[in-house]
């Protein structure tokens, strides 16, 4: 067995205490979905579809968005956002009830995250180097340092904010990606509960539009979990079982994918230029910060335990594969922020393992790194925020007109006392952090942590009004509502995008129907005055209304024309 390079002292893997964590994960998952609108293209598109559905306007088995099929080919999403709002109350609006089941979803992915890197930590070829005297780290309180510390590094995540709390079919992608993680880590230890997970995991990723992954993931999984073992492991010792039976698991995945027609190949071509590949570097890094860097750390310290003519670092191999496999679906495929953002909780877990492993000075210069960011970008939000209250200072507020012309920000006292507290909370963990106090294992990500939280939260508050009117359909939507006139009017249309139709549908309360030669409705809006002058030459005459433009995007304009 080589000799790990984690030397870690029983002081220095105590516990994050628990209130800490959990208001940590709470404030990071209620900030991104409570109060806001839904966003353009694929989180209000999803809504639109979950809508459909709920109304029984499409099929469960072939859902549609005005007789359109939705951009991401996947049916558990949907079924989910559905479900949500048919059984809500009066009182919460669909776009909330829908989003209900997707704040559990990433609160499950957090939880996952830390049962993933507390089952991995907790490997033979994980655990520190014993002392001569004794004095090293409990096994037990060192893999529960590893998994605060995976939890706090998956929070951190830039990548995470935006994508991780909307309701679209990456969530629940997310979300079973990281339960399958669990699920493989903990399979030695958990047994048929650990294969149950994992079959659930798998049904997930492949009702989500994800079948391939279902199958990459799982497959080499099991082959990884089927090699690991020591060097003086027999090979009765191996789970043979275990293996066949995620074999069969596959198999089932790929005739159920077959029966409901869900493969889609959306291989885009391989980058072949240099700018297309310094783009997805640079996504790697910004969408990974701070794990990314720690992923290679870890990486090259445990590298003796992982590269060896006995494949034994389970910790690193197992987790890996998962960032292989979906960086490989971000370089191959279009949407590669949503492929990568599936990465992160294996991403995560192996970030925990550089820890043990950093220097001081690499510590410190997270710290520093961190504090100067994150605290720099706080003072920003604010002072934009403050010019768009008091119009001091008076250019972030002209920046603000020149590019949401429209808006008006109104104060919020709610709003304003989450920003307070979230700041006073956040110069608390700051003077925490640069005080006197005992070696905690995940202290060096404490700050990154509580930076995106924080962050996050001041967009989620200050800047949340100026968010939704920059990022939602509502301007352009109540602009057709002054031209067109009441909801519940059958309305014709051609060349609208998805978020558009899901936007008139959601917010106009439109019956939206495609542009057909013997359409009835008095209504027609088009996405370009080309498509319309087409038809002029027709039996129905259409006559220009008006048109309805996004304030914040020049080339989304839509055009309004009366029978």
């Amino acid at each position: 067995m080589q000799p790990s390079p984690a030397i870690v002292a029983q002081d220095a893997v105590r516990r994050l205490p628990r209130w800490a964590l959990w208001l940590c994960c709470l404030a990071y998952v209620l900030a991104g979905f409570l109060g806001r609108q839904a966003w353009r293209n694929p989180d209000i598109s999803a809504l639109g579809v979950m809508s459909e559905l709920a109304s029984g306007d499409t099929s469960w088995l072939s859902p549609t968005l005005a007789q359109i099929q939705p951009e991401v080919d996947a049916l558990l999403p949907y079924w989910i956002g559905a479900v949500g709002i048919a059984l809500k109350p009066d009182w919460i609006s669909p776009d909330m009830a829908a989003r209900l089941p997707f704040m559990v979803l990433l609160l499950v992915t957090l939880a996952a995250t830390w049962y993933a890197s507390y089952h991995l930590a907790r490997s033979p070829m994980a655990q520190p180097v014993s002392f001569a005297f004794g004095g090293e780290a409990h096994p037990i309180d060192y893999a529960r340092a590893i998994a605060d510390g995976s939890v706090l590094a998956c929070i951190a995540c830039l990548g995470l904010a935006q994508l991780g709390h909307e309701t679209t079919p990456a969530l629940v992608q997310l979300c079973a990606t990281a339960t399958l993680l669990y699920a493989m880590a903990s399979l030695r230890q958990r047994g048929f509960m650990a294969i149950v997970i994992a079959s659930l995991s798998m049904l997930a990723l492949t009702l989500s539009g994800a079948p391939t992954l279902a199958l990459l993931l799982g497959g080499g999984a099991g082959v990884l979990q089927l090699l690991a073992s020591t060097s003086d492991a027999k090979p009765s010792e191996r789970p043979w079982l275990a293996f066949w039976l995620i074999l069969a698991i596959i198999g089932v995945n790929v005739a159920l994918a077959q029966g409901l027609d869900l493969w889609r190949w959306r291989i885009a071509d391989t980058p072949d230029e240099w700018d297309n590949w310094r783009r997805l570097g640079q996504l790697w890094v910004w969408f990974t910060w701070p794990a990314g860097p720690l992923v290679l750390w870890a990486l090259w310290k445990w590298r003796r335990q992982w590269i060896s003519r006995h494949i034994a670092g389970l910790h690193i191999l197992l987790p890996l594969w998962f960032v292989l496999v979906c960086s490989l679906s971000a370089i191959l495929t279009s949407a590669s922020d949503r492929s990568l953002l599936l990465a992160l909780p294996a991403m995560a877990s192996l970030a925990a393992f550089a820890l043990p492993t950093l220097r001081r000075s690499v510590a410190a210069l997270i710290d520093w790194f961190t504090l100067i960011f994150f605290t720099g970008s706080a003072l920003i939000i604010w002072v934009v925020w403050l010019s768009m209250q008091t119009g001091l200072p008076a250019q972030p507020a002209r920046n603000v007109a020149r590019l949401a012309p429209g808006f008006v920000h109104e104060f919020s006292w709610g709003l304003f006392v989450l920003a307070v507290f979230a700041t006073v909370s956040w110069l608390v963990l700051i003077r925490w952090r640069i005080g006197r106090h005992r070696t905690a294992l995940w202290k060096s990500l404490a700050l990154p942590a509580g930076g995106a939280v924080t962050c996050w939260v001041l967009l989620m508050t200050l800047w949340l009004p100026l968010l939704d009117y920059a990022r939602s359909y509502q301007p352009m939507a109540t602009r057709v509502i002054e031209l067109i006139g009441p909801a519940d009017k059958c309305v014709a249309m051609q060349g609208l995008k998805q978020s558009q139709i899901a936007a008139l549908q959601l917010i106009g309360h439109y019956r939206l129907k495609p542009l057909q030669a013997q359409s009835a409705c008095p209504w027609l809006i088009v996405a370009a005055p080309g498509l319309a002058v087409s038809l002029q030459g027709q039996s129905d005459n259409w006559t220009l209304r008006g048109t309805a433009g996004h304030p914040a995007s020049k080339n989304e304009q839509l055009f309004i024309y009366r029978r």
